[in-house]
């Protein structure tokens, strides 16, 4: 598959989407998307840059929920204008998706939303690349017929994401099983390691998370065979809007980004036997 000018598959380099939960102000976007690109530039790693206008899924109305929709486009588009790298953000059943689409360059689904099926198929029908998460309550061959579904309105740019899956309260699951078997959907596979370490709604009004568990997370991803890691860092993740305690911080990401890479080369360079019996 195509993706953003670069090619993303199992057989491809391992390709990340990284960026703030949600966007705070021009500044962190515009610097944070610089650093990143730097760095991916670097290691020859495909990037796209993730940020979100509006957080629909907050667990108290209290929560900072993001600068509205015309003020975060505005960033995203100076983002891609200034940096030069393609952009991401999450959009919602109420999202105006043509007004979105035309200044992002990949959207992306929320889990919860995952079963809506006008909501996939009208966010498909804008001609996109289209990141669908999986929801945490479904069984990673669920994913098939979600993909049908996308794939029904003439869309063939689909990725499938796994972001844990519950496990108990204020819990999250990953198991590594899972990445392989949603490869039958034919689509490029991404790991959600920032949000898999989650603790949804694990501190009352806000959730969770175990950020020291990220790169625990996404080198078994990366050994178990993926097309990309999705990826939210911070500046200053303990003074996030949105997500700190998961968020992994901008300043200790380089070292992870390399073992990444090297594990991704390994892995690819010896190919997936397992394809044979999936």
């Amino acid at each position: 598959m195509n993706l953003c000018g670069f090619e993303v598959g199992i057989d491809k380099p391992l390709f990340l989407i990284a960026g703030p939960c949600v966007i705070e102000s021009e500044q962190l976007a515009i610097d944070t998307a610089g650093q990143l690109k730097e760095m991916t530039d670097a290691l020859g790693m495909p990037f796209i840059f993730k940020s979100s206008y509006d957080k629909a899924n907050r667990s108290s109305t209290k929560s900072f929920r993001g600068l509205g929709i015309e003020e975060g486009l505005r960033i995203l588009q100076k983002v891609k204008d200034e940096v030069g790298v393609p952009v991401l953000t999450d959009v919602h059943e109420d999202t105006p998706l043509e007004e979105v689409a035309s200044v992002v360059d990949v959207m992306q689904t929320p889990a919860f939303l995952v079963r809506q099926t006008n909501f996939i198929q009208n966010v498909c029908r804008q001609g996109l690349p289209v990141n669908i998460k999986k929801g945490q309550f479904q069984a990673p061959w669920d994913m098939d017929q979600v993909v049908a579904k996308a794939r029904e309105v003439g869309n063939e740019q689909i990725m499938v994401c796994d972001r844990g899956t519950s496990f108990g309260y204020n819990t999250l699951i990953s198991d590594m099983r899972g990445l392989a078997s949603m490869r039958s959907t034919g689509c490029p596979v991404v790991f959600d390691a920032t949000h898999s370490v989650q603790q949804p709604g694990g501190q009352g009004t806000t959730s969770g998370g175990q950020r020291e568990m990220v790169p625990v997370l996404a080198r078994a991803a990366i050994a178990a065979g993926i097309s990309g890691v999705f990826m939210e860092t911070h500046p200053d993740p303990a003074n996030a809007l949105s997500d700190g305690p998961n968020m992994w911080p901008l300043g200790k990401l380089m070292p992870l980004l390399e073992t990444m890479k090297r594990l991704d080369d390994v892995v690819k360079t010896q190919g997936f036997i397992e394809n044979e019996l999936l």
